[in-house]
């Protein structure tokens, strides 16, 4: 095989980032935007020692799983993987990768509980950074790439979103605001950023800018607040003046209101600002959230928050527990966290704005030692200074881990597996309908 052949191909499996797998002469041949079940004509674009990609030139025989594409730009924008197949697939699959990789890569035969979702396969997004393409449009970035999908109108989006959109569209043909362009440097809006309060409907529409100010900036006030009325609560300016890809900077200028939504989530009230880390499936996040109580069960215990963003685990805990430590390293995270704590009355919780494998050496040197740990850590997973400082210093009856990675999550169920912590129960959430992304709640307990 090599690369143009054309082949047959039937698809057997499904790859953790969505694409479809079948095997040519004991080679694994991954295809995007397949199907388990199908019979193909594929195209091999790239061949490796290991594995080969391809795209599909023809479906012969198409899955029974195969549901009719209802977004005009799917194959193009790099976010929606499983929009041609059932939801229920869907959910197979994701329940499918969890336990694969336990297994696989955690070394042990544990089962998943059935995987979590509420049925929302629309509009569930309650944030959307779009970048600005050339003419003043809006849309998503192609998959690998930094290429511009025009489209302002997403079903993983709220509806009121489009018509942000179109407003925006509108106010940048007609304002003089340039588009930034990421080769030169040069020119002025960068992305269009809204934000969204499932609870409250509360709305935060922010511009990211390279510069200080933009023309016509009361003009596209008035546009968004004859348009969304009160639910407009902020427009903001974020300004990033760094030849960066990094969509945010740190500075933030009010044009409307003070920069905050807020939102309640699992009877939290939570403030949030463009720098605010949260998650963007409400809904989903409250039942993830019960399900990481239910197993760290924090009745009258002490309970380290790691990796603990804004807060929202820890303070949705703090209710029963007798104490909620909380450790995340950006600072307006922190600050965020110690803001919404007061702001609930919560007189049991406190913050360390520090890296988490730091923050938990130098509480063990302080003899904290917590009943329940709780991890929830970025895609990499944690540190193996960080799991050898919860197991060996802290010694934890429970360890509650948070996961949006399979892979980094199996890893180090293995690690704690050989220090003494037995994986008991593991339960996938889809947070993420329609994308390859699924989330993980586990609990692992002392031997």
């Amino acid at each position: 095989m090599k690369k143009n052949d054309v082949i047959n191909l039937n698809i057997d499996a499904m790859s953790s980032l969505g694409s479809g797998i079948g095997r040519y002469e004991g080679l694994a041949v991954f295809v995007p935007l397949s199907a388990i079940g199908d019979s193909l004509k594929v195209k091999i674009l790239k061949v490796k020692s290991n594995c080969a990609f391809g795209k599909i030139e023809e479906i012969i025989t198409p899955s029974a799983t195969r549901t009719a594409v209802d977004c005009n730009v799917f194959s193009k924008c790099g976010g929606c993987v499983y929009r041609h197949i059932s939801y229920e697939e869907e959910l197979n699959i994701k329940q499918k990768s969890v336990e694969d990789a336990i297994k696989r890569i955690g070394k042990t035969d544990l089962n998943a509980m059935p995987i979590v979702s509420n049925g929302r396969a629309y509009g569930y997004r309650n944030k959307a950074q779009y970048p600005v393409a050339e003419d003043g449009s809006v849309g998503f970035y192609a998959n690998h790439s930094h290429r511009i999908i025009k489209c302002d109108n997403c079903l993983l989006q709220p509806k009121e979103f489009a018509r942000i959109c179109e407003i925006f569209t509108f106010w940048m043909h007609t304002s003089g605001n340039s588009p930034y362009n990421e080769e030169t440097g040069k020119g002025l809006v960068r992305h269009l950023y809204i934000r969204k309060a499932e609870s409250t409907g509360e709305i935060m529409v922010c511009l990211v800018i390279n510069g200080d100010k933009v023309n016509a900036a009361k003009r596209l006030v008035e546009d968004l607040k004859e348009e969304l009325g009160d639910a407009l609560k902020t427009v903001v300016l974020n300004i990033n003046k760094n030849r960066t890809n990094v969509i945010l900077a740190e500075k933030c200028v009010n044009l409307y209101g003070d920069g905050y939504i807020y939102d309640v989530l699992a009877g939290v009230k939570v403030r949030l600002n463009p720098l605010s880390f949260y998650q963007v499936n409400r809904d989903m996040a409250e039942l993830l959230y019960k399900k990481a109580a239910e197993y760290a069960k924090p009745e009258g215990k002490t309970v380290l928050d790691l990796y603990c963003g804004a807060g929202t685990i820890g303070l949705s805990m703090a209710g029963k527990a007798k104490s909620i430590i909380g450790a995340e390293i950006i600072p307006e995270a922190v600050e965020d966290a110690r803001f919404n704590a007061e702001n609930n009355n919560i007189t049991n919780a406190k913050f360390i704005c520090a890296d988490a494998a730091e923050a938990a050496k130098n509480l063990a040197k302080e003899r904290i030692t917590p009943d329940v740990v709780v991890v929830d850590p970025p895609r990499k997973g944690c540190s193996e200074e960080l799991l050898h400082t919860i197991a060996n210093d802290f010694a934890p009856k429970k360890l509650v881990y948070v996961s949006c990675d399979p892979a980094t999550l199996a890893r180090d169920v293995n690690i704690l597996g050989g220090l003494g912590y037995r994986l008991e129960e593991y339960t996938p959430f889809d947070l993420f309908p329609r994308t390859s992304h699924v989330e993980t709640v586990a609990l692992l307990v002392r031997q």
